[in-house]
């Protein structure tokens, strides 16, 4: 489904500073301003093209570390859990608008927090949970905290609690415990979903400060969706970032010219100024950066450097988020991305943000390597 997109994505005369290059020019995401209607929101609701074919069996656990292996015996009794009736607390069999009959009441927890440190496969787990779990896909939801949010803002409380009512599962990857607004309101949309018989299952990460403190994330958690930790069953996921994990180092930063050229020669590919890009984000609302990068094959930026505010690099996340999801390579010439975010960004509240920005941008500056010719 296709956004209606307000752009030239005018062909580029080419970059400031760098002289013109033969044949046609890249899209420019600065020149996009999409208007994403809420019907897309919700159809978008699914897991995202880089785990579209995420299963257990595609999971590779690490073999030093036991709880990747018990996490997918776990998860796979769980969404087989799932096939039964749709459980209400209210006595109901709820189907898309709330009526039926009374099934039987499901045995355990409905719902599963997966606790862990970053690239230990949560999300790949969260989307093969999705994937096998007996229900069509109309009845089942994937977003992340952000997107959830952004639903809710979209059609209002009332509505979105009708819309994923009749749902069996609701995944929420990258559950956010550093805003407590967003935190509490989310908090009481689960609360209705889990009387209307929602299964839920959500992932967040463990701040880089608390590795090896046993339970902080998975308490914290629990802690902030106050009277809904019963519904939760905590399932710790120990390891290493897979996205490093005997893989070769991010290549460092290009030069604006090899960026430049790699644009002009790559089809699909977007090519921007990295300080125009940042303020272009802030005229665009954050649910719409995944229509921004409608049919992008890869993005190129110049200039890359530091973000010069805890605004603009929230901002940042999120587009980071939304390429590492489309798996969109990204090709960049300036700062290595370990150093968009200042030390006092990375020792503070919004810190797991920002490491898994870095983490992702890594895997995307090594996927976007071969594109630059020597």
């Amino acid at each position: 489904m296709s956004s209606s997109t307000e752009t030239a994505d005018s062909r580029r005369a080419g970059q400031p500073g760098v002289s013109p290059i033969s044949g046609a020019a890249p899209l420019s995401l600065c020149a996009r301003e999409p208007r994403v209607p809420a019907e897309r929101l919700v159809a978008e609701m699914v897991p995202p093209p880089r785990f579209a074919s995420a299963r257990f069996d595609t999971y590779i656990p690490d073999p030093n570390q036991p709880s990747q292996t018990q996490a997918i015996d776990v998860l796979s009794s769980f969404a087989a859990g799932l096939g039964g009736a749709h459980a209400s607390g209210t006595g109901k069999k709820r189907g898309l608008f709330g009526f039926g009959k009374k099934p039987a009441a499901p045995a355990g927890p409905r719902g599963v927090y997966l606790d862990g440190g970053y690239g230990v496969g949560k999300t790949h787990l969260l989307a093969s949970l999705w994937h096998a779990t007996p229900a069509e896909p109309a009845l089942k939801a994937f977003g992340t905290f952000v997107e959830l949010t952004n639903l809710v803002g979209a059609l209002g409380f009332q509505q979105t609690v009708k819309t994923l009512s009749g749902h069996r599962l609701l995944c929420i990857d990258e559950f956010e415990l550093d805003d407590p607004g967003d935190t509490v309101l989310v908090s009481s949309l689960l609360g209705k979903l889990v009387e209307a018989g929602v299964a839920l299952a959500a992932t967040s990460n463990t701040l880089p400060g608390k590795l090896g403190e046993g339970r902080f994330a998975a308490a914290d958690f629990l802690r902030e969706i106050q009277g809904l930790s019963a519904h939760f069953r905590p399932l710790r996921i120990d390891g290493e970032d897979y996205r490093h994990r005997g893989l070769p180092e991010a290549p460092p930063p290009f030069s604006e010219e090899q960026v430049t050229k790699a644009a002009y020669a790559t089809e699909g590919a977007s090519l921007d100024d990295f300080p125009h890009l940042l303020d272009h984000l802030a005229r665009v609302h954050p649910s719409r950066y995944g229509a921004l990068t409608d049919d992008l094959k890869a993005v190129c930026l110049t200039d890359v450097g530091a973000v010069p505010d805890q605004s603009t690099a929230l901002r940042l996340v999120v587009l980071a988020d939304r390429l590492y999801d489309r798996e969109i390579p990204v090709l960049a010439s300036g700062d290595p991305f370990d150093q968009l975010f200042s030390e006092e960004m990375l020792n503070g509240g919004y810190r797991k943000k920002y490491f898994r920005a870095i983490s992702r941008l890594t895997a995307l500056a090594r996927d976007a390597k071969g594109l630059v010719r020597d």
